[in-house]
C-alpha cells in the first residue's frame, strides 16, 4: 500500500505481490475441509475457488480465467507475451496463479468475504475464517489491495523488477567483487564505461542488469528528459578501427545534461542473452556531463551531415561526433541551448530566422593582415562560413577561470585560434590562420594554472576552516586509531573485570572503557558491567546501593496507590454506563415516554461509553449527581472519565471541571485518597492539583499497558510475568516524570535492560540514566534536528558522490529515514545480541572516541550499502523501502568496524593530517 501511494501504481512483478499472494493463500487454506479441496486435487485453492463459483459468479469468472491461463502456460510458453494482462510466470508466480490473478482482476476480496460468510460450509472450527473476527478483518484488509492499479509497464523505477533488500544485497555480491574498488569514501560517479572487461566476464560469467538498464535509461521517462536523439551518428572508438554507427541522446535531469551515445549493436540486442552483456561494444559506449565540456568546434563537411569535436575544461578532446546528413548538427546545437536555459547560453548564439527556425550564425571569415581590406571579401564569402567554435557560458561561473583583462581580450579576439583535430575527416580546424605568438600563449597558461591552484587552495582552506568549525565538537580531540590493538580484540574479559574488581588500581578506567569500546563486554559479565556503564555505579564501588531499592519500593506504592484509585474509578463508570442503558431499556415499556423523550432515547441507545460520561456532564438533580462511593466513603464522580490514550493526544486535562480549574466535592474525596508523597513525585508537579495529577497518571497508564503488551513479544524473555516486570519499572519512572509522560518507544528501550539485568530496581535506576541523554531524542525535545544537520555534514564531507545522489533523487539529504535509528539506538534495526554489542560501544564511545558515537554508526550503516543505493540510483521512497526490510539483517561487526574508521577520519581531517 505504501508503494502504491509512492508511485501511483503496483508493479505485477514486485517482490511484494509474492508474498502477499503466499501470506494470502496460507490464511485461505488454514482449517479447510478436506472435502472441500476435494481429494484427489494438487491445487487446492483452485478446488476450493470451483465449487465456490457454482454459487458465486465473481468466482465462476475468475475461475474461467486461471484455467486459460493454466492452458496457456501448459500448451504454449510463448504465448505469454501476446497476453496483455498476464502474471509473471516465475515459479512462486505459477504456485500463486489463482490468487494473484484473482488480485489483478479485483475480485479476491469478494470472494474470501464469500468464504468468511459461508465459512461453516468449507472449513473446520479452528479455522481462521471461521474465528468471528479474524475472517471479517481479513475480508476487510483485502479491499484496499484490490483497489489498487497494477502494470507491467517498463518504467526507470521497475526495471522488468522490483527486486527486494535481499536481492540487491545478492546482485551487489555476484557482480560487484570486479567493479573497481576505490576508497569508501571518494568514487567517481559511476558510468557505463566502467563495466567489467570482456576477459573479466570470461573468467566469472555472471549475467548483470546494468546493460539493460543502462538502454532503458536513454528514453524518457519520469526523470529524466530527452532533449534530442539521433541514430546512426558516427564514431571513431580507436583509431585502428574504422568508424561505427551509434545512437547519440542529450539528456536533461534538473539543471543537469548528459550526452550519450551508444553503438547500434547494443541497442538491438536482446535482454537476457549472456553474449549481450559481455559485447566488446560495452567498452566504446559515451557518457560525457555536459558540465565538463566548455568548447563545441563543429566543421561542416560537403560529404556528411557535420562533425562535432567536445573539449573539456582541461583540454582535453572527445572523440569527435559525425552527423548523418539532414541539418540534425543544427538539430543538436538548438537542442543543446535550449536545454541550457535559463542558466546558460552558447556563444554564439544561434538565430533564428522567419521560416527556418534557429540557423547558424552569420560570421565574417578572418582576412590575414596584408591581403587586403575586410571589406573585399563577398556577402557570398560571408555566407558560406562552414567552421564554428561554440563556448558554453554560465554567467555564475565566470569567476573560476579567472577574468581576462578587456585590453587582453581585445588581442585575443585579434589572435583566436582552435588546436582540435578530427581523426575522422582528416582536416584540421583553421578557425583563424594567424595563431597568437608562443609567448603569449605560454603566459595566459601559466597565469591560469597558478590562478586555478590558488583557488583551489582557497577552495581548500575555507572547506578545512568549515571542517574544524561544525565537526570539531562530534569527536573527542585525542586519535583514537580504529585497528583493534591485539591486547583488545577480546574485549572487556572475565579475568580483566576479577582482576579490576579485587584490585581497583589494576586497570584504569579509562582503560576499561577503551576495551569495551573495541570489543564489547563478555555475554557473562554484561549483568555487572552495565550499571557501571551507564553511570548507576562509579567505577571503584562494589557495594549494592539500597537506596535505589528503597526508593523504586517507595515509588510503587504511590503508583500503585494511584492506579487502585483509576482502577475503581473506571469500574464505577462502567456500571453507570450499563445502568443508564438498562433504564433506556425500561423506557421502551412505556409509549408516552418513547413518544416524549423519542429523539433522546434514539440516540442514547447507541451511546459508547465516552459519550455518556459528556452527557453526565450536564446540570442535574442532586439526586442524580450521587453514585458509588469509594472504599474511604467519599463520593465518586462517575462524570470523569479517562483520555482515550492515544498517542497523538496532548489533552491531560479529562475532566470538564479542570477546564476552568474547579473540581466537584466527590472529585476532591477521590483524589484525596492518593498519598501525599505521590501527590508531588518531582519538584516541578508540586504545584500540580490532586486531580490533574489522577487524570494525567491515568492517561500515561493506557499508554504504557498498550505499548507493554506488544513490546518484543516474540523474545523467549517476555513471558507474562517479565511483561509484568517491565510495565512495573516503565510505571515508576513515569510516574516520577509526569512531566514529561510516556511516548512511545520508550518501551523499546527499557526492555534490553530487563533483559540483561533482569532486576526491577537496577532496571529502574539503569533506565533512568539511559534517558537522561535518549530523553532529547523524543518529539519533546530538540535533539533529532541536530542529528539530522549533523549527518547532512559529516557525508556531504565524507562521500560528496553518495551526497549528490541523495540531492539529485528527491532532495532525502534530510536523513528523515534514520528517525528511528536515532530514537531507538537502533534498537529496531538489530537482533538483541547485536543490540547489546552497539548500546555498550556507544557508551563506552563517550570516553574513548565521540560523545556521537551513534552518528557514525548511522553513517556507517549506509557507507556499507553505498555501492548498492549508488548501483540502483535510490530515491527516498526505496531507501526506506531497502533498510526496513534489511533489519535484523545487519553484519554488526563490519558496521561498528567502519564507524570507528570514520571517526578516526574526521578527527584526522580536523587536525590537518
Amino acid at each position: 500500500m505504501e508503494e502504491s501511494v509512492t508511485r501511483k501504481f503496483v508493479h505485477e512483478d514486485s517482490s511484494h505481490i509474492v508474498s502477499f499472494c503466499a501470506a494470502v493463500e496460507a490464511c485461505v487454506l488454514h482449517g479447510l475441509k478436506r472435502r472441500a479441496a476435494g481429494f484427489l486435487r494438487s491445487n487446492k485453492i483452485a478446488a476450493l475457488f470451483m465449487k465456490v463459483g457454482k454459487s458465486f459468479i465473481p468466482a465462476e469468472e475468475l475461475c474461467r480465467k486461471a484455467q486459460d491461463l493454466e492452458q496457456i502456460i501448459d500448451s504454449n510458453q510463448d504465448s505469454i507475451r501476446k497476453m496483455p494482462r498476464l502474471p509473471s510466470f516465475t515459479q512462486q508466480g505459477v504456485k500463486n496463479l489463482w490468487i494473484r490473478t484473482a488480485l489483478f482482476e479485483k475480485v479476491l476480496d469478494k470472494i474470501v468475504l464469500y468464504l468468511v460468510e459461508n465459512s461453516s460450509k468449507y472449513y473446520e472450527k479452528e479455522a481462521v475464517l471461521m474465528d468471528p473476527v479474524d475472517g471479517p478483518i481479513l475480508a476487510s484488509l483485502l479491499v484496499g489491495p484490490c483497489a489498487l492499479e497494477y502494470t507491467k509497464m517498463k518504467t526507470a523505477d521497475h526495471f522488468w523488477t522490483d527486486p527486494s533488500a535481499d536481492e540487491l544485497v545478492q546482485r551487489h555480491r555476484i557482480h560487484g567483487g570486479n567493479c573497481r574498488q576505490d576508497s569508501p569514501t571518494k568514487r567517481p560517479a559511476l558510468c557505463i564505461q566502467k563495466r567489467h572487461s570482456s576477459s573479466s566476464m570470461d573468467e566469472r560469467p555472471s549475467p548483470s542488469p546494468s546493460a539493460r538498464e543502462y538502454v532503458e535509461s536513454l528514453h524518457q521517462n519520469s526523470r529524466v528528459t530527452l532533449l534530442f536523439g539521433k541514430n546512426n551518428v558516427l564514431v571513431q572508438p580507436r583509431d585502428d578501427m574504422e568508424a561505427i554507427p551509434g545512437y547519440l541522446s542529450l539528456h536533461q535531469n534538473a539543471d543537469l545534461m548528459t550526452l550519450k551515445w551508444t553503438p547500434n549493436q547494443l541497442m538491438n540486442g536482446s535482454v537476457g542473452d549472456l553474449d549481450y552483456e559481455r559485447s566488446v561494444y560495452w567498452d566504446y559506449a559515451i557518457t560525457i556531463p555536459l558540465g565538463e565540456i566548455v568548447y563545441l568546434h563543429c566543421h561542416q563537411q560537403v560529404d556528411s551531415g557535420g562533425t562535432v569535436v567536445l573539449v573539456s575544461q582541461d583540454g582535453i578532446q572527445r572523440p569527435p561526433l559525425r552527423f548523418p546528413r539532414g541539418g540534425h548538427l543544427l538539430q543538436f546545437l538548438s537542442c543543446l541551448e535550449n536545454g541550457l536555459l535559463p542558466h546558460g547560453q552558447l556563444d554564439p548564439p544561434l538565430w533564428s530566422q522567419r521560416g527556418k527556425g534557429k540557423v547558424f550564425p552569420k560570421l565574417r571569415n578572418r582576412v590575414p593582415q596584408g591581403s587586403g581590406s575586410s571589406d573585399s571579401v563577398s556577402d557570398k564569402e560571408e555566407d558560406e562560413a562552414t567552421d564554428y567554435v561554440f563556448r558554453i557560458l554560465f554567467p555564475n561561473s565566470q569567476s573560476e577561470f579567472g577574468e581576462i583583462p578587456s585590453r587582453e581580450a581585445n588581442k585575443y579576439e585579434q589572435h583566436s585560434f582552435c588546436i582540435c583535430y578530427s581523426n575522422i575527416t582528416g582536416v584540421v580546424c583553421h578557425c583563424n590562420r594567424n595563431l597568437a605568438p608562443l609567448k603569449l600563449l605560454c603566459d595566459n597558461m601559466k597565469n591560469q594554472i597558478i590562478s586555478r591552484a590558488f583557488y583551489g587552495w582557497l577552495a581548500y582552506c575555507r572547506h578545512l576552516s568549515t571542517v574544524r568549525t561544525h565537526l570539531s565538537a562530534l569527536v573527542n580531540h585525542t586519535i583514537v586509531a580504529p585497528e583493534v590493538p591485539c591486547d583488545a580484540y577480546k574485549g572487556l574479559t572475565t579475568d580483566v573485570w576479577q582482576t579490576f574488581l579485587q584490585d581497583c588500581t589494576a586497570y584504569d578506567e579509562n582503560e576499561l572503557l577503551r576495551l569495551v569500546y573495541f570489543g564489547g563486554v563478555d555475554a557473562s559479565l554484561r549483568k555487572e558491567v552495565w550499571p557501571f556503564l551507564l553511570g548507576h555505579y562509579q567505577f571503584g564501588m562494589s557495594e549494592v546501593d539500597e537506596r535505589v531499592r528503597v526508593c523504586y519500593q517507595q515509588t510503587m506504592r504511590e503508583w500503585l496507590g494511584c492506579e487502585e484509585i483509576v482502577r475503581q474509578r473506571e469500574k464505577e463508570q462502567h456500571a453507570v454506563a450499563l445502568a443508564k442503558c438498562s433504564s433506556v431499556v425500561s423506557m421502551d415499556s412505556s409509549s408516552q415516554k418513547i413518544t416524549h423523550h423519542n429523539s433522546t432515547v434514539s440516540n442514547e441507545v447507541f451511546e459508547s461509553v465516552e459519550e455518556v460520561d459528556q452527557i453526565e456532564t450536564e446540570p442535574k438533580s442532586e439526586e442524580a449527581k450521587q453514585g458509588p462511593k469509594l472504599p474511604n466513603g467519599a463520593m465518586q464522580n462517575e462524570t470523569s472519565s479517562p483520555d482515550s490514550g492515544h498517542p497523538s493526544s496532548r489533552n491531560f486535562s479529562v475532566t470538564s471541571g479542570l477546564s476552568d480549574g474547579s473540581l466537584s466535592t466527590e472529585d476532591s474525596a477521590a483524589a484525596d485518597t492518593i498519598p501525599r508523597s505521590a501527590a508531588a513525585p518531582q519538584a516541578p508537579q508540586s504545584q500540580v492539583k490532586p486531580q490533574e495529577l489522577l487524570d494525567l497518571y491515568t492517561l500515561n497508564l493506557h499508554r504504557i499497558e498498550k505499548d507493554v503488551q506488544r513490546c518484543d513479544r516474540n523474545y523467549c524473555y517476555f513471558t507474562p510475568a517479565n511483561l509484568e516486570k517491565l510495565r512495573n519499572v516503565m510505571c515508576s519512572y513515569i510516574w516520577r516524570h509526569l512531566d514529561i509522560g510516556y511516548v512511545q518507544g520508550m518501551c523499546d528501550l527499557l526492555a534490553p535492560l530487563l533483559v540483561i539485568l533482569d532486576d526491577e530496581a537496577m532496571a529502574f535506576s539503569c533506565f533512568t540514566e539511559l534517558m537522561k541523554r535518549m530523553n532529547q531524542n523524543f518529539p519533546h525535545g530538540g535533539a533529532m534536528d541536530t542529528h539530522f544537520a549533523n549527518m547532512r555534514s559529516l557525508i556531504q564531507i565524507l562521500d560528496s558522490e553518495l551526497f549528490e545522489l541523495m540531492h539529485q533523487n528527491g532532495d532525502y539529504t534530510h536523513f528523515y529515514f534514520c528517525y528511528r535509528w536515532f530514537l531507538l539506538d537502533f534498537k529496531r534495526e538489530l537482533v538483541y545480541d547485536d543490540v547489546f554489542a552497539v548500546w555498550e560501544t556507544i557508551w563506552a564511545a563517550k570516553c574513548v572516541s565521540s560523545g556521537h558515537f551513534v552518528l557514525f554508526i548511522a553513517l556507517a550503516l549506509v557507507e556499507i550499502y553505498r555501492d548498492i543505493i549508488l548501483e540502483n540510483n535510490m530515491d527516498f521512497t526505496d531507501i526506506i523501502k531497502f533498510f526496513n526490510e534489511m533489519a535484523e539483517h545487519h553484519n554488526i561487526k563490519r558496521i561498528l568496524t567502519m564507524a570507528r574508521d570514520l571517526v578516526c577520519k574526521v578527527q584526522m581531517l580536523i587536525e590537518n593530517k
